[in-house]
């Protein structure tokens, strides 16, 4: 009950004492006096410098009546307070505001629920008041600090505890909105105050995510819904304060959402650290993404000594912000997260290597295949991250990651590379090859270029197709998935899928366009190049059915991509000296890799018959399958490649008619208009030092070397190879000229007319061939010799 005074006394109190006891009631209940109320704010509008004044008094007795728990008081003096502070809106109601602030924190200081709701209530309505001029001698520490522990209420009742955590978030809105209006916003993204508001919010946000996981998805909340909500409310509220924040301070709103995430161990499992990284990346301007990218690749940096699951956490909340960034701006950090990435991968298989080095007891080894597991989800998860951010780039940025990554990979023998290998050892530099070539192979998927040059250019060809001749399957067929990527321009590759042979192939609807100079110009200087490393993987011992899918699909896109007429005959010379090498078997390979090969040809020349739609050649391919099929089966695709196939003893008994002939496919391409002249001259592959760079068993590491000759003037129908073997008697032979003039001069006719029909490309091959046949071969003699 307030106090009263005597009718003398009272006459000598100023005005605006009078006018403000007089909005109090007898009795609380009653609530505000509304005729006296209206008396008070006309005087305070008439006389605004009596503001300070009315406020300071208003104050006096708030005060007086919270210590004395006079709660219905308490009501009124706060409900005043808000009617004349929407009422005044001049220079005067600065002074005014101080005592209104002063009253606030009193509500707020206070034990009662109620009264810190109320006193909330009352700030956030002074949050949306515009005020005339800033003030610059105003703080709000306490109200971010008392908001904060609001926001962290643990109530006894839970209702109660709700709505302490409703007012917190709601005052921590009124402040950012306050002080963000205000000239002097930088305030509120100073890190002490950022420290406090992003991790309430994200507590309140992160209590509500538990609540949702154990009882599936909310439905779609409504508008009254959300005001109820703590995680709705601060949802709204962090992204408030986020899209508000500018170039300079957007670090500041970050990174305490870091500091919670790792404080809480919320990084294992992530979903909580996926969702408020959505909301972040959602919620700024699309410009500063790529600060946010920053952020998270310098937190990946700190945790890199975390264990694998919470690297992975990290990495994975990487890819979320990654796939929004992409629609947008990604800004200078392209490299930059590349780079990273490809830093903690070269981690990860260190970590994974060295685990398995040093593992020793049964009790160790199943904790470290643990760890193993969760350093591959590391792995499959840098992998996708840089797939999926080298997906979204432009073409022009894409090139770049391709060189970038491909740098990276490192080849036995070579330093070309740019990644530190010497802690891995054999098994991590392997792991770490195939973890590079699956991230390049994400890179260029979907990637489509105009020309192949563009594609493939020689700087990127070369590093592409040295892991092509490893001791690895594995790498081999990512080096020919890569190529796919990059040489199928029309999006064939699908109807090519798995190695068979194709009734028809008009049926599949392939699509191709005229073959361009700067494509013609492409396989002139590099056709080689590939038909070698299509050649020499072919012939390796390990490969199994896959490969052999993949080496088909490759011919196959060269055909439809890259093949002009003189293409399709050195495709065909290559098929024939594959089949030719499967029946000799100068690498003893296995009958299934022999066989496998045959299958390989059958399935090629089949497909490259139809495409040409030569009918002669057509009905040879037709012919040799039709015969296969009822006495060789295991020579086609369909039945080696399946389980428990029956395979033959050897290959040399077969009949002739078994086998695609030089002389059929000769004479049937030549009657349709082919230069046919080069079916005679066998296909040899370019010996380069990639064989022995790539640790792979080299053409040239043979016992017995053996040098092509001239072919006979007509094709050969039977598989024999025209070789002489070199002997010291054969180089002496050689080098006693006399008697022999008649056969010399035969042999540079043939020479002269070889060098004027084969393509320049072949015969550079051949001769670079011989001549590193006949240097090892004489160093091996003299060798001999000496000793």
């Amino acid at each position: 009950m307030p106090t009263r005074v005597c009718c003398c006394c009272s006459a000598l109190r100023p005005r605006y004492k009078r006018l403000v006891d007089n909005i109090f009631p007898e009795d609380p209940k009653d609530g505000l006096v509304k005729a006296d109320m209206e008396k008070l704010t006309f005087y305070a509008v008439s006389a605004p410098e009596k503001l300070d004044r009315i406020g300071s008094y208003l104050a006096e007795r708030l005060s007086r009546d919270v210590v004395r728990h006079r709660s219905g008081y308490v009501l009124i003096a706060m409900e005043a307070l808000d009617q004349l502070l929407m009422a005044c809106h001049s220079q005067s109601i600065k002074p005014f505001v101080e005592s209104f602030l002063h009253m606030v924190a009193k509500l707020l200081e206070s034990g009662e629920p109620k009264l810190q709701v109320l006193g909330t209530n009352s700030f956030v309505k002074f949050a949306n008041i515009e005020e005339d001029t800033p003030s610059y001698h105003r703080r709000y520490d306490f109200f971010v600090s008392r908001f904060s522990a609001m926001c962290h209420s643990c109530d006894s009742d839970p209702e109660t505890r709700t709505e302490i955590r409703i007012a917190g978030i709601r005052g921590i809105q009124g402040v950012v909105r306050k002080t963000v209006n205000d000239e002097l916003r930088a305030t509120i993204w100073e890190p002490q105050h950022m420290d406090k508001i992003v991790p309430s919010l994200l507590f309140n946000m992160q209590k509500i995510e538990e609540v949702d996981s154990r009882i599936g998805p909310p439905p779609s909340p409504s508008a009254a819904d959300k005001e109820e909500n703590p995680a709705m409310l601060a949802e709204n509220c962090f992204r408030e304060l986020l899209g508000r924040a500018t170039f300079g301070n957007m670090n500041n709103a970050v990174r305490p959402v870091f500091a919670h995430l790792d404080h809480h161990r919320l990084w294992d499992p992530n979903e909580f650290a996926v969702h408020c990284f959505k909301v972040i990346m959602y919620s700024i301007q699309a410009q500063y993404s790529h600060h946010v990218i920053q952020e998270i690749l310098g937190h990946l940096d700190a945790r890199k000594k975390d264990s694998p699951r919470v690297r992975a956490g990290i990495i994975q909340v990487l890819l979320e912000a990654v796939a929004i960034a992409a629609k947008g701006s990604i800004g200078p950090t392209v490299l930059e997260v590349f780079n990273t990435l490809l830093k903690h991968l070269r981690l990860s298989v260190e970590f994974e290597a060295r685990d398995l080095q040093g593992e020793s007891i049964s009790s160790a080894n199943l904790n470290t295949s643990s760890k193993d597991s969760d350093e591959k989800i590391v792995q499959n998860a840098v992998i996708q991250t840089i797939g999926f951010f080298g997906s979204n780039l432009p073409d022009y940025q894409r090139s770049e990651i391709m060189m970038f990554i491909m740098g990276k990979v490192p080849v036995f023998g070579t330093s070309t590379h740019t990644l530190d290998i010497s802690q891995l050892g054999d098994l991590g530099t392997r792991r770490i090859q195939i973890m590079l070539l699956r991230s390049l192979l994400m890179v260029t998927s979907g990637y489509k270029a105009k020309t192949i040059v563009t594609a493939l250019p020689g700087s990127f060809l070369d590093p592409l197709l040295s892991p092509s001749l490893m001791e690895d399957y594995e790498l081999r067929q990512l080096v020919l998935e890569v190529m796919h990527n990059l040489m199928d321009r029309h999006d064939n590759r699908a109807k090519l899928r798995g190695i068979r042979i194709i009734p028809d192939v008009a049926d599949l609807k392939i699509k191709r366009e005229k073959i361009c100079r700067q494509d013609t110009s492409f396989m002139k200087k590099n056709g080689q190049q590939l038909y070698r490393h299509i050649y020499l993987g072919c012939k390796e011992e390990d490969n199994v059915q896959k490969n052999y899918e993949l080496l088909y699909t490759s011919l196959a896109l060269i055909t439809i991509e890259l093949a002009n007429e003189e293409v399709v005959i050195d495709l065909i010379r290559l098929a024939i000296a594959l089949q030719d090498s499967a029946i000799i078997n100068e690498d003893n390979l296995s009958m299934f890799h022999r066989c496998g090969i045959m299958a390989l040809v059958a399935a090629y020349l089949n497909f490259v018959s139809q495409m040409i739609a030569v009918p002669a050649f057509c009905q040879h391919v037709s012919k040799v399958i039709e015969i296969r099929t009822m006495e060789a089966p295991y020579f086609l695709p369909e039945h080696i490649f399946r389980d428990k196939c029956m395979l033959p003893k050897s290959l040399e008994k077969h009949d002739k008619n078994l086998y695609f002939l030089t002389n059929k496919i000769a004479e049937s391409l030549g009657g349709s208009g082919y230069s046919v002249e080069r079916l005679s001259v066998p296909y040899v592959p370019q010996v380069t030092d990639e064989d022995r760079l790539s640790r792979r068993k080299s053409i040239v590491d043979t016992v017995s070397i053996q040098v092509d000759i001239l072919p006979n003037s007509s094709p050969s129908d039977d598989v024999v190879s025209n070789t002489e073997e070199i002997t010291f008697e054969a180089l002496k032979k050689a080098i006693d000229t006399s008697g022999m003039e008649e056969q010399e001069k035969e042999k540079r006719r043939l020479v002269i007319e070889r060098f004027q029909k084969a393509p320049f490309e072949e015969i550079a091959a051949q001769c670079e061939s011989k001549a590193n046949f006949l240097h090892d071969r004489l160093a091996q003699i003299l060798e001999l010799t000496i000793r």
